[in-house]
């Protein structure tokens, strides 16, 4: 049942998972120069926003996801110009992640822990697929038309951040998993969990 204490209690969730989304994201990277000016990095921003549509659904935990990491590139010299693909890309990844979790398997009303376990890696498998596509392919497209970076350059780079994009998708769904697995049981016990949804 929605009550106005349960949507206050997933707006701050979600609150508190974009911030940990930023976090993720500003302080727990690895800065990859990859020429032509262009920097990618290795970080923990897709796992939280993974971690936010698992517990949240895919409205809300992609909201987190869109917001926290924006923000951190809105705030990073580096980053700026990457800011509406990065707002774009990670709402998806919450939005594919958190409809997969709770309107296919229905995550939420799920008993069995072997049984949520694996509907919580299929669902986070899902949005880092997305990601791991189009990333590369969105980005190819931003920096060539919006950017102006020449086509074969902007392809060059599409390539070497693919592959650091599966790298950083094989990290989240791990953490991501790992971490609703460890605050499912506890979430459940205060009373809360039932109330995020």
């Amino acid at each position: 049942m929605k009550t106005k204490e349960n949507s206050i209690l997933r707006l701050a969730f979600a609150a508190l998972l974009a911030a940990l989304c930023f976090v993720g994201f500003e302080y727990l990277r690895i800065d990859i120069p990859i020429g032509g000016g262009e920097t990618t990095a290795i970080h923990f921003g897709n796992a939280f926003c993974v971690l936010a549509a698992l517990l949240l659904g895919g409205v809300y935990g992609g909201l987190a996801g869109a917001v926290g990491m924006t923000i951190a590139d809105i705030i990073s010299v580096v980053y700026i110009s990457s800011a509406p693909k990065t707002f774009f890309l990670k709402f998806c990844i919450g939005f594919i992640t958190g409809t997969v979790a709770h309107k296919l398997f229905h995550l939420h009303e799920e008993t069995s822990p072997a049984k949520a376990f694996r509907s919580s890696l299929i669902a986070a498998i899902a949005g880092m697929a997305f990601n791991v596509v189009a990333d590369p392919l969105v980005g190819y497209f931003y920096k060539t038309y919006l950017l102006g970076i020449q086509q074969d350059l902007a392809a060059a780079l599409a390539k070497i951040t693919g592959v650091v994009t599966f790298v950083n998708a094989c990290t989240s769904v791990l953490i991501a998993v790992l971490l609703y697995q460890a605050l499912r049981p506890a979430l459940r016990k205060m009373g809360i969990f039932q109330k995020m949804m």
